[in-house]
């Protein structure tokens, strides 16, 4: 039996503890600021040599530029869409062809689709000559509120065959790639109770884990002349949750192609984080290698850099966000298969990190290659020096 505890003791214990949680976080945030300072190289060179927009270096070597808007960000701000024009070779919707995001619903009901903003987007690509590219047909998020009350086991072949058939077949001809299916693989396969690491979407409910090939094979004879991707995250770091994403990834890409399912290429979204240690280019360059021994293409998809827990200094933040840009891209565009680098943005002035993962100081984010004034920072820099060094593909 324990002894009953008094109040002194108990007071004595209890500060005791405090102080001792107090030098644990206190070594935390020690060891945190040698972290950063790691990351941190003041001494780094990010010259350049050829001042050309990002989409000619990348052409140059037979890759293609490109990053993600929206409607009213292209629509409204014009300075934004000349540099967009001047800088991308592609342009992704961020929002407008999914089947509802924001304030936009390219579903509005079971029997109606909205195209209006995506058409606008797709005539703005093609008044400025840039590949315009699909995202994404087949995802858990981003479901219109009517989905969970219409589609059911019975009905969701029927649903998804028409959503692919209709969109696809409203753009066929004129679209250089699809997402057809988007993250079809558990946040943490390592927390999935199944083997192949599948997510548990409301269409894997409805339709099995053969939703993913049924998808891929509607989507290539809705429009047989588009590159048709499998769209996922976690895949950049050598984490145990990101090797096991790897795996998953890996295995379903396999089990796809010897179905012989009409899947093209892997989409790696590259949403990277300012603040890892955990880059490992042996490991990723092994990866990719074993992506494209599948005979598949690589795209790096949403390509961006998560600043929000690098220190304040701005110079120093930029200095770490172009550094994890220039090592990322220098071990990844030695891969020949990679065809394609997109970012999920192109200006500090629009991007979802503001949202989703603000700074604690409530300073603004800096995760792309412009800033909010649209000025090339030191990301712009990673890239150029990325495409310049890159092989010809």
């Amino acid at each position: 039996m324990i002894p009953p505890i008094n109040r002194r003791r108990f007071l004595r214990l209890g500060l005791g503890a405090f102080a001792s949680l107090g030098t644990v976080l206190g070594s935390r945030s020690i060891l945190q600021k040698h972290k950063l300072s790691a990351l941190d190289n003041p001494s780094r060179d990010f010259a350049i040599t050829e001042w050309s927009p990002l989409r000619e270096l990348a052409a140059n070597k037979d890759i293609i530029f490109g990053a993600s808007a929206r409607f009213d960000q292209v629509m409204s701000d014009k300075q934004f869409a000349v540099l967009l024009a001047q800088e991308c070779r592609l342009l992704v919707p961020e929002w407008e062809l999914k089947w509802s995001a924001g304030d936009h619903h390219l579903r509005p009901s079971p029997g109606e689709f909205d195209f209006a903003a995506a058409d606008a987007m797709l005539s703005f690509a093609q008044t400025h000559h840039l590949l315009f590219r699909g995202h994404a047909l087949i995802w858990h998020e981003s479901l219109p509120k009517w989905f969970q009350k219409v589609v059911n086991h019975q009905n969701a072949a029927k649903v998804m065959k028409h959503h692919i058939e209709t969109v696809m077949g409203h753009y066929r001809g004129r679209m250089h790639s699809w997402d057809v299916v988007n993250e079809a693989i558990e946040y943490d396969p390592l927390a999935s109770q199944r083997a192949d690491g599948l997510r548990q979407t409301p269409w894997f409910e409805f339709l099995g884990p053969d939703y993913i090939d049924f998808a891929f094979r509607i989507a290539a004879k809705a429009d047989p002349d588009a590159l048709l991707v499998y769209n996922d995250f976690g895949l950049d770091y050598n984490t145990a949750m990101d090797k096991a994403k790897r795996r998953a990834v890996l295995g379903l890409l396999k089990r796809l192609k010897a179905k012989g399912t009409p899947v093209h290429a892997l989409g790696i979204q590259a949403h990277l984080r300012g603040d890892s240690l955990d880059f490992d280019p042996q490991s990723l360059r092994q990866f990719l290698k074993e992506v494209a021994a599948l005979d598949l293409k690589i795209l790096i998809t949403e390509m961006d850099v998560n600043d929000s827990k690098l220190p304040a200094d701005i110079q120093k933040r930029d200095r770490i966000v172009a550094g994890v840009y220039e090592d990322y891209l220098s071990v990844v565009l030695d891969e020949p298969a990679v065809i394609a680098v997109i970012t999920w943005g192109l200006s500090d002035r629009y991007t979802y990190l503001s949202e989703f993962f603000p700074r604690a100081d409530h300073q603004p984010v800096r995760p792309l290659p412009l800033d909010t004034n649209l000025q090339p920072k030191l990301a712009w820099n990673a890239l150029a020096r990325a495409f310049q060094k890159a092989q010809k593909r």
